[in-house]
């Protein structure tokens, strides 16, 4: 979620209409990991055997839906890459 007010020091400022598309057509023109990764590595062969090191349970209990395992995964790749951990 993007929050759609901040405060930095004293000034409060609101986030225009389009200022998300903004700054992510910002991030792609300097080169998004993210949007790199898409293109270069097929992280979906990876979502079975996450899905089955997680181990998630049935959800017969109830809870919050757990996280996407390829999500996360990229996320630690990331992390790793850029000495993160």
């Amino acid at each position: 979620m993007i929050p759609s007010m901040v405060i930095w020091g004293w000034l409060m400022v609101q986030f225009g209409f389009f200022d998300v598309e903004k700054r992510l057509a910002r991030l792609s023109g300097l080169g998004d990991q993210l949007e790199a990764f898409s293109r270069t590595v097929d992280f979906e062969v990876f979502r079975s055997d996450l899905n089955r090191a997680l181990a998630y349970s049935d959800r017969s209990k109830g809870g919050r839906l757990p996280f996407d395992p390829v999500l996360m995964f990229k996320i630690l790749v990331i992390q790793t890459l850029n000495n993160h951990l």
